[in-house]
């Protein structure tokens, strides 16, 4: 008996049952949240793929498509492998309904033609999913590690490097080299390191900081440390971490009046200074 060909003619028969089954397990796992418009139309994309690779003996080009789109909608590997399994199960327990005749022979025979289409198809598409999913990971991992530690110009000769979440040894090295290319090609005179948004300092991380602010102390530029909230100089206190070669404030502001000052600039209230021209000019006027 030609059990590909055999399936392959009653594909309608066996789509039927496995869009069934595959139906089944859409409210009590993974795909609950999605439209059922979605889910069925994806569905039959799946047998649709799933019947091109026994018909081609493979078709990397709907293989690869299929598990990238899978990645996209944001659902997990388990649907391709449930789908696959739900395949097997349905493809095998219809032959047996079409033999009059079922020994041990029959159903080894049967058993290894229906592996040798699925489980081919079953690592084509794990590892399509999995080479998928690494390279957007491998994508968002540099995107995130670029938005990590910004070096933001702010003014001629003042930069500022707002630091959000956890710093680890990885990030630190990639603060270290952007703040040293940033200082050097923004030509910075004081660089404002905000710690606003790192919720914990402990040792490894107050470490990390000072050595980041001692290299660009040797490059000519003077680092100021601001957003020290009360409990990180607690801690700080606590953990008898040494801060005093370079300044520090509790805010942005006070760091960015303190730049200014280096800079040998301030700020001006203009409504004062019109007002002290007009005053000016009154008196001159004899007003």
């Amino acid at each position: 008996m030609d059990f590909k060909q055999l399936v392959i003619n009653n594909s309608d028969s066996i789509v039927q049952k496995w869009m069934e089954e595959i139906d089944s397990l859409k409210d009590s796992n993974y795909t609950a949240t999605i439209s059922d418009e979605l889910y069925e139309s994806t569905n039959r994309e799946f047998v649709n793929v799933i019947f091109t690779s026994i018909q081609n003996e493979g078709s990397t080009k709907v293989v690869e498509d299929f598990s990238e789109k899978i990645i996209n909608l944001g659902w997990p590997l388990s649907y391709i492998t449930d789908g696959l399994q739900i395949f097997r199960r349905v493809s095998t327990e219809y032959l047996l309904t079409q033999s009059d005749k079922v020994d041990s022979a029959f159903f080894m025979n049967l058993s290894t033609s229906v592996n040798d289409w699925v489980e081919p198809l079953i690592r084509e598409l794990v590892n399509e999913y999995s080479g998928s999913w690494e390279h957007i990971v491998s994508l968002q991992r540099v995107a995130l590690q670029e938005l990590s530690a910004p070096l933001i110009p702010v003014m001629e000769g003042i930069t500022i490097m707002p630091l959000i979440g956890t710093i680890d040894t990885e990030r630190a090295k990639l603060i270290m080299e952007n703040l040293l290319e940033g200082a050097i090609k923004h030509n910075s005179e004081v660089v404002l390191i905000d710690i606003t948004g790192v919720p914990v300092v402990d040792t490894m991380v107050a470490h990390h900081i000072i050595q980041a602010a001692e290299a660009v102390r040797l490059i000519g530029s003077t680092c100021i440390l601001v957003g020290i909230r009360p409990e990180i100089a607690q801690t700080i206190v606590n953990l008898g971490i040494d801060l005093s070669n370079f300044p520090t404030k509790s805010s942005l502001k006070k760091g960015f009046s303190s730049a200014l000052e280096i800079t040998g600039r301030h700020v001006t209230d203009l409504n004062v200074k019109e007002k002290n021209i007009e005053k000016m000019m009154d008196s001159l006027r004899g007003e």
